[in-house]
This record gives C-alpha cells, sequence and structure tokens, in this order.
C-alpha cells in the first residue's frame, strides 16, 4: 500500500511542478519573474526526479535497501537542485519588488548557496553508505536554512510593504517547507514515521509553484 501511494504521489508531484514550469516558462513573454519562477519549477521537478525515481522504482521491486548507491547521489543532486531554487526565487524577489542590485545582499545569497553545494560534495557525507552520518546532515543544511529563512524574511517584507495579495503568503508556504524538512534531517534515522512530514513539505513546494503559475496568469 505504502508502495502504491507514495509512488502515485510522487508522480502527481512531479508532472505537476515541472508542468507548471514549462508552461510559465512559455508563457513569460520576457517577464523575467516568472520566467525565472518557471525555471524554478523545472529544476525542482528535475532534481527531485533523481531521488524520487529509484525510490519508486525500490519501493515497487526489491526494497529501499537494494538502491541505496542510486538513492544516496539522487539525494545528493536534489540537494544541489534545491539550493539553486532558492537562489532563483531570490532574483523572482527581485525583480518582482523592484529591489535593484542589492550588492551585498547578492553576495550573501550566492555565498550561502555556494557554501551548501561545496559541503553536498563532501564526501564525509557518504551519500552512497546505508547509514551516512547525522553530523554532515547538519552541516550541509546550515547555511541552506540560513538561505531559506533569508527568503522568508525578503518576501513576507515586501509583501506587506506593498500589499501584494497574490504573494502574501509565499514565505509561509517557505516556512512550511522547512518546518517539515528538518525534523526529517534530524529524527527520520532513528524515528522513521518522522518520514511522512515529506509529504506536507513537497505540498508546501507545490504551493510555492502555484503562487507563482496563479500570480502569472492575473497579470495583463
Amino acid at each position: 500500500m505504502q508502495a502504491i501511494f507514495e509512488t502515485l504521489f510522487d508522480i502527481a508531484y512531479l508532472v505537476t511542478v515541472i508542468t507548471l514550469g514549462i508552461l510559465m516558462i512559455r508563457g513569460s513573454r520576457g517577464r523575467k519573474q516568472y520566467f525565472l519562477f518557471g525555471a524554478m519549477a523545472v529544476i525542482l521537478g528535475c532534481g527531485d526526479a533523481f531521488h524520487l525515481v529509484p525510490r519508486a522504482i525500490a519501493l515497487c521491486t526489491t526494497g529501499l535497501e537494494n538502491y541505496t548507491a542510486a538513492l544516496g547521489i539522487g539525494k545528493m543532486i536534489t540537494s544541489i537542485t534545491m539550493t539553486l531554487f532558492y537562489v532563483l526565487l531570490y532574483y523572482v524577489w527581485r525583480y518582482r519588488y523592484e529591489a535593484g542590485e542589492k550588492k551585498e545582499l547578492t553576495t550573501a545569497v550566492w555565498a550561502l548557496a555556494l557554501i551548501r553545494i561545496l559541503l553536498c560534495f563532501m564526501p564525509q557525507n557518504a551519500w552512497t553508505s546505508a547509514k551516512p552520518p547525522l553530523s554532515w546532515g547538519i552541516y550541509r543544511n546550515i547555511p541552506f536554512v540560513i538561505l531559506g529563512a533569508l527568503i522568508v524574511v525578503l518576501f513576507y517584507r515586501s509583501a506587506r510593504e506593498t500589499q501584494d495579495k497574490t504573494f502574501r503568503y509565499l514565505w509561509l508556504a517557505v516556512v512550511v517547507s522547512f518546518a517539515c524538512y528538518i525534523p526529517v534531517v534530524l529524527f527520520a534515522d532513528s524515528v522513521p514515521a518522522v518520514g511522512m512530514l515529506m509529504i506536507p513539505k513537497t505540498c508546501a513546494y507545490v504551493w510555492v509553484v502555484l503562487i507563482g503559475y496563479k500570480a502569472m496568469k492575473g497579470s495583463k
């Protein structure tokens, strides 16, 4: 039952975000914020596919323990593409609210992203191991959480100041995603049931993509 439900859920998620991303790219018509939003969605879906597809195959065949390496590498790729997702979301913020270059802020965003990606490439992560160290799971997520918090603050303040009703809950969607993701990183190995939080986390990302798509459809 778990294999069927999870596989169907993952297929629906991947098809939804990638399709919406392509539609936004095609419908952006030179509007950079929507083109970037579309690119975000495609990167999100394609990156997650590297982990979710092997997981679905494992669940429907011989089990997760026989796909440790594929799942680990997929998780690494997903970690990197998720970081790029937030970098692009930062540029969406810049274009939507006409924030300008913001050199110091941009430097901080890229620094956090590059540190996160560099940490993901470190061999100490032991991605292909059946029991990767929790400590490196924490290390590589520290800059990621800081980056996410920065995005939350930027969208919360700007949407509130400009009375942007379309994007008024985007910050909340990001908060929900991290609120579900952090416990998984910390406790999923010792308490497997915590892994179920990945479902609302995934829904939160679909929410983010839908906010961008609805904004594009509602714009002139």
